[in-house]
């Protein structure tokens, strides 16, 4: 495998390694074997259940984090393939990056924060690194999963100094300013492209979205201009899924094209000298603005939506109530949980809360505060 990468990529046989050390696995590559733990892992399964937009009850077509780590880390794979990075890494961090976020997406991770805030805060990013070095219990010898640094480094996208300095080494990069791995860039900006364009399917499948509003956004009807054009009386269905392909093809392409410019002008000979370039793999400017207005599109009339900010109001309230219910009594909490409170205190109950599915938190909210419910 080390052989068909670029002298940028990470490289197996030179991996910072693992927290705890193991034998090499006789069949995978360590990074194959990061892969296969977190799609055997419990949080992995829980993403099937947790909300991207919709909560999870409103019907069976939306995105889940489950469906949504699973196209990231499509987009993810066909990029590191273009640009010679390490596609194992970058599909390992692609189905890991949302391993920690709350049930009821960003409305919940907001809740939890802000309950939190006494007690360091809370931020999804740092509680995924928390799920694979702390909170899965499948092997005799780790808490954990006990993941490559670079498979941990990647899953962390963002971090505050005062965390990052708590962190050891997978937090240096935050305090020196160094970017991280082209394989962990790549999954990022994978990220973005398949939340963007999937929202938009979302979006209209629920009525949230209508076409003639996404016809005023240049990106979007940019495509769908030339989908009806080529394809005379084609079904509205068919039409957005065809509109929809074409927006990601040209993101992918764009992406790919201005990513290979970077890496040409830096020429980067290791992975030291990609965390001491600025980010090699981006769009480029003109398609960097349309995202930005799609962007704000999606803020405006999706994210912003009377009846997605009802949904929004009422999981913060979910999550708030869960919370203050268990600090205020803990002896609520389930016996294993409540172990682990002794411990960690408010962080475990956090943990707790981040780790329910949509309708497990509806359910526990109405077993603590429904009359009749038990």
């Amino acid at each position: 495998m080390d052989g068909v990468l670029a002298p940028y990529a990470v490289h197996g046989s030179t991996s910072r390694g693992r927290l705890h050390a193991e034998p090499p696995a006789a069949t995978r590559s360590d990074f194959q074997r990061d892969r296969d733990r977190i799609v055997h892992s419990t949080a992995f399964r829980r993403l099937e259940y947790k909300t991207q937009v919709f909560v999870n009850h409103e019907g069976d077509l939306f995105r889940t984090r489950l469906t949504h780590s699973l196209e990231v880390a499509q987009i993810a794979r066909a990029l590191a393939r273009s640009l010679c990075a390490n596609e194992d890494l970058v599909e390992a961090i692609a189905l890991a990056h949302d391993l920690g976020h709350t049930p009821f997406g960003h409305a919940g991770q907001d809740a939890l924060n802000d309950c939190m805030r006494p007690y360091g805060g809370f931020e999804h990013n740092l509680q995924s690194l928390r799920v694979v070095d702390e909170l899965e219990e499948r092997y005799a010898a780790f808490n954990g999963l006990n993941l490559c640094f670079e498979t941990r480094e990647g899953i962390l996208k963002h971090c505050s100094a005062d965390h990052a300095r708590r962190l050891g080494e997978i937090g240096e990069r935050f305090l020196l300013r160094r970017q991280p791995s082209i394989e962990a860039q790549i999954a990022n900006l994978a990220d973005e492209i398949a939340y963007d364009n999937h929202d938009i399917d979302d979006g209209l499948r629920s009525g949230l979205l209508t076409l003639a509003q996404l016809d005023e956004v240049p990106v979007f009807a940019r495509h769908a201009q030339t989908v009806r054009a080529e394809y005379p009386g084609i079904g509205e269905r068919r039409m957005i899924h065809e509109t929809v392909r074409r927006m990601i093809n040209a993101l992918a392409v764009d992406l790919i094209d201005e990513s290979r410019r970077r890496i040409g002008e830096a020429a980067p000979a290791s992975v030291d000298d990609v965390r001491d370039a600025p980010p090699l793999v981006a769009f480029s400017p003109p398609v960097r603005a349309e995202e930005d207005a799609l962007k704000r599109f999606l803020r405006d009339h999706l994210y912003r939506h009377y009846q997605v900010m009802r949904m929004t109001e009422k999981a913060r309230r979910i999550v708030r109530e869960l919370f203050e219910a268990f600090i205020d009594e803990p002896r609520l909490l389930p016996t294993d949980h409540r172990q682990r409170v002794e411990h960690d205190g408010p962080r475990a109950i956090a943990d707790y809360v981040a780790g329910m599915t949509d309708r497990y938190a509806m359910k526990e909210h109405r077993r603590l505060f429904a009359a009749g419910e038990i």
